[in-house]
């Protein structure tokens, strides 16, 4: 049973949550459109499984009001437990059950949903049905934990850092199951780590810092505020002198400098102009180049534009 198609299916307004002194949320306002997949991003500290975990019902805010599918937790509890699947940043399951004793017991936690048997053949766990959770690989426990999750049909779908510790392989299974249940026109909430995660699964990001929202759009919109479509990233040898970071910033394609991990980072707009003046800045002043890098701009980049920092700092 899909939200009014008048009101979005998730609406935060004015979302606040204090611990002590400790601001979590500061005045969050979201909306999330039907049938997207939206990411929250930002470092540990920055108020995303806060946000989730007030969404999901787990915690209480202290000011604001969230919508989910038109209904709100102080009055539509009951209902919104059958309507929302939850997976947590970690899902402790009894390792003694089986997987299949372990979906059968969140099964009848619904009024509906796919049988077991479809949702082990969803999460590609069929060798695995009669196993102990406890004999589980990470991926193998993590595609279960998405599984209860799915199990109730749900409208909406609550994912916090669903990924964080899977080798590739599993992260991919985990993305396919994703994009699947969004391919049904069923809304995903995505908090995460990965970048590259991000920018292939989600409609729309929101970039959170401190707790708040500091931007918000499509990764491509959200790439291209920076103005810069490439990173070059270098060293020079050790000993040498300083690179004059506004030297660099007169650098021809060159838009941001810094300092970054004992190197240095340039946004640029122009990448083959740029490397060349920094190959010929580099020569006048006689500081030998020991490493260059270049990749295309990424949100990873745009988080470090807004704040200073890396996504994946504490």
């Amino acid at each position: 049973m899909p939200a009014s198609p008048s009101r979005p299916p998730v609406c935060v307004h004015g979302l606040r949550k204090a611990y002590s002194d400790v601001v979590a949320v500061d005045g969050l306002d979201l909306d999330v459109r039907a049938g997207e997949c939206f990411g929250l991003l930002g470092p540990n500290g920055a108020g995303k499984t806060t946000t989730i975990e007030i969404c999901e019902g787990l915690t209480a805010q202290d000011a604001g009001t969230v919508e989910l599918l038109g209904l709100r937790w102080e009055t539509d509890a009951s209902e919104l437990r059958q309507r929302l699947g939850v997976q947590l940043q970690e899902t402790q399951l009894s390792e003694k059950l089986t997987v299949d004793e372990t979906l059968r017991l969140f099964r009848s936690f619904y009024r509906q949903g796919p049988s077991v048997s479809e949702v082990i053949a969803m999460v590609q766990l069929e060798e695995k049905r009669n196993s102990r959770v406890g004999g589980l690989s990470g991926g193998q426990k993590q595609r279960l934990a998405m599984a209860c999750a799915l199990v109730g049909d749900p409208d909406l779908l609550f994912l916090d850092e669903p990924t964080t510790g899977l080798d590739p392989q599993a992260r991919r299974q985990v993305w396919d199951l994703i994009e699947r249940f969004k391919g049904e026109g069923r809304n995903v909430i995505l908090t995460t780590h990965y970048m590259d995660e991000a920018e292939r699964l989600c409609d729309r990001v929101a970039v959170m810092d401190h707790g708040k929202i500091i931007a918000l759009g499509t990764p491509r919109e959200l790439i291209a505020s920076i103005g810069a479509e490439h990173m070059v990233e270098f060293s020079v040898a050790e000993g040498s002198s300083l690179v004059d970071l506004a030297a660099l910033e007169r650098l021809d394609g060159v838009r941001v400098a810094r300092c970054e991990n004992g190197g240095y980072a340039m946004q640029v707009s122009e990448l083959h102009r740029a490397v060349a003046a920094l190959f010929d800045e580099l020569a006048g002043r006689r500081i030998p180049l020991t490493e260059l890098r270049t990749h295309s701009a990424t949100l990873e980049d745009v988080f470090v534009s807004l704040t200073g920092r890396h996504l994946r700092d504490e």
